[in-house]
């Protein structure tokens, strides 16, 4: 995951500064600035390595930690080449609304050093597409950023100087497109030796993603916890009649990774009711490869049948033929578990073909999918969503995680408080009972539990006990703009509902993951639904979208390095990573010491000056504005503030 996630993000950062230099102005410039004649060929350079990682999205190019770390050296590279071609960009806009031409690709008779005096570039560039962002400016220059509405009216009317070396941005502008091209050229002989290395391996856009497969039988010590009500009348429905008019009715189980779809169904698949009704039962494993043929292969191997044909079927003519012959009429209850996409209609018509001419009525396909949009266009009967267990329901199922059948003794009263606070932190999710329940099951400790309830330390877990491995295979089977949407969606705070499509769409804008001249205010959100990242609600305000805490957590874990949202009262500044870039704040409302000393500590530990985004969320008082101001003084590369 990291390595593809490495290279797809080295190769969006290239080309958004491809992008950048072939803008008419900024072109011209470059080819008038100190590289001269050379600004063709690091062009040229970055055109071919761009070539290479492009070649590599969605191919296995190994986990080498060289290459990774090459790739984060040049994606970081690629930040500080955005930055400053930004900068330049800010000038030459400057010169437009001056009428001056100290940032023009020629300036005739020298060097001119007066400064350029106009508005911030944020506000320059931004401003005319971000007006749900609060004015973006230079923090620490009066008045204060975090003020009242008649000072930031007041701040809109103000002029910021910002003088422009034309000498030093030229050499500035060099100096990182030669190290950018230095990286380049590593990172470009070690992709040929990987993609020569893995040549019979098809380029393809799509990430192949492995899933363990599964099968119908339910282990014997997996219980069905909860859940009850809706499987009796599932049960019910599948057997009483609900569906004996049709002779083929498909009905979808969807909901989140980890959630328990599998595991509803196969105790669906072996109760007895079920298999005295339906004498042919089958169960598939779609997993991500929707090959018609395939499945119906596979269907067929799965149905006893009494054809005595010795000629072994081999298209899909002959495959469905005699599936048809083995059914012979009989009812059938097919299930298609952990099924991801399917390519079009027509192959889910062909799919379906040899199972709807048969005579007998009330025959069913259950599917199981992590995905809404797969659900609605399979089903003939409305989806049954699976949600989080009841907190009964949910703690029964974790101690059996951590105790099986048995408790011990010094299972005392302590020890299932600390339980039910770390069982509250799970969301009622059976996947993240099954892997922390494993994880506290090594040591049955008051202090080993708590160190884990206050550490959070299944959050960082990367081997077989990590609690989010299903929702990260989500993740890594989302198209590279949705994954990078998804990553800053980290810097909202939990269960924050999204009312305003435009103020989202213009962060992604701000950030350089949407086209402004192409947006679609609805399009990747919805697309995001369909994946299952987010969910469509509504309340008396309207419609409003917002993401399942555990998905906020996995959207916090993979933007770890870059993006961060801290609490005014429980953050601590040691546990920021130096490579933020983009960071949000949740403040209460009452001033709090800690958190006074703790922001303080902050420009120890990041470059106040790089980061890109800040967002301020929640009521603060004029203290709180003071330390905030303070902090985040000489803050030059904004293009997000929102507060």
């Amino acid at each position: 995951m990291e390595m593809k996630m490495a290279v797809n993000a080295a190769n969006w950062l290239v080309g958004k500064v491809l992008s950048k230099l072939s803008d008419g102005l900024v072109s011209t410039y470059m080819a008038s600035s100190e590289l001269g004649s050379n600004f063709l060929n690091a062009k040229n350079q970055l055109m071919y390595t761009q070539g290479l990682l492009s070649a590599s999205v969605g191919r296995d190019v190994g986990d080498d930690p060289g290459l990774r770390g090459l790739l984060g050296t040049l994606s970081k590279k690629a930040d500080e080449a955005g930055d400053v071609l930004d900068e330049l960009h800010y000038f030459m806009i400057q010169d437009e609304i001056d009428g001056t031409k100290e940032a023009a690709a020629e300036v005739g008779g020298g060097i001119k050093g007066h400064s350029v005096h106009g508005r911030h570039v944020a506000r320059c560039t931004l401003g005319n597409y971000l007006p749900c962002f609060s004015s973006l400016r230079t923090l620490g220059d009066e008045p204060p950023a975090f003020s009242d509405a008649a000072a930031t009216s007041e701040l809109h009317s103000e002029h910021i100087k910002l003088p422009f070396n034309r000498v030093a941005m030229s050499k500035k502008i060099k100096s990182v497109i030669e190290e950018m091209n230095s990286i380049c050229l590593l990172v470009s002989d070690l992709l040929k030796v990987k993609t020569a290395n893995h040549s019979s391996i098809a380029l393809s856009r799509h990430v192949t993603i492995e899933r363990p497969p599964t099968g119908s039988i339910v282990p014997q010590d997996r219980k069905l916890y909860g859940r009850n009500d809706i499987f009796e009348q599932t049960v019910n429905a599948l057997t009483g009649g609900t569906y004996h008019d049709k002779t083929l009715s498909v009905l979808p189980f969807v909901g989140p990774g980890g959630i328990g779809k599998t595991t509803f169904t196969q105790h669906l698949y072996n109760d007895e009711r079920i298999k005295g009704h339906f004498p042919v039962r089958v169960w598939v494993c779609v997993s991500t490869n929707f090959d018609v043929i395939r499945l119906t292969r596979e269907i067929l191997g799965c149905i006893p049948g009494t054809n005595t044909s010795t000629i072994e079927p081999t298209n899909l003519d002959q495959l469905q033929t005699a599936i048809a012959e083995r059914l012979d009429s009989r009812r059938f209850l097919i299930v298609l578990d952990d099924m991801w996409t399917c390519k079009s209609a027509r192959d889910w018509e062909n799919l379906l073909a040899p199972f709807t001419t048969g005579g007998t009525k009330g025959s069913m396909i259950l599917v199981t999918t992590r995905l809404p949009s797969v659900a609605q266009m399979v089903k003939t009967t409305d989806p049954i969503e699976l949600h989080g267990l009841e907190p009964d329901d949910f703690f029964a199922l974790f101690e059996s995680c951590i105790f099986g059948h048995n408790k011990p003794r010094l299972y005392d009263d302590d020890l299932v408080n600390v339980a039910r606070d770390i069982a509250k932190k799970l969301k009622g999710s059976p996947l993240a009972a099954n892997t922390v329940g494993r994880l506290l099951k090594k040591n049955i400790s008051w202090e080993y539990w708590m160190g884990i309830l206050e550490k959070n330390e299944w959050q960082s877990a990367k081997n077989d006990d990590d609690i989010l491995p299903s929702l990260e295979i989500s993740y890594n089977y989302l198209h590279f703009h949705l994954q990078k949407c998804f990553f800053y969606c980290a810097l909202f705070p939990e269960d924050y509902k999204f009312y305003d499509l435009e103020k989202i769409t213009n962060f992604w804008i701000a950030v350089g993951i949407v086209d402004s001249s192409c947006r679609n205010d609805k399009n990747y959100l919805d697309e995001l639904v369909d994946n299952g990242f987010l969910i469509k609600n509504s309340d008396r305000n309207g419609e409003y979208y917002v993401m399942h805490d555990l998905l906020h957590e996995l959207s916090r874990n993979v933007s770890s390095q870059e993006c961060v949202n801290i609490s005014s009262l429980s953050f601590r500044v040691n546990d920021i990573p130096q490579s933020i870039r983009h960071l949000s704040i949740t403040v209460e409302d009452k001033y709090d010491e800690s958190f006074g000393r703790e922001i303080c500590k902050l420009r120890s530990v990041i470059d106040i000056g790089n980061l890109r985004t800040l967002m301020v969320f929640g009521p603060h008082d004029a203290e709180t504005g003071d330390i905030l101001r303070d902090a985040f003084e000489g803050i030059k590369s904004l293009r997000v503030l929102f507060i």
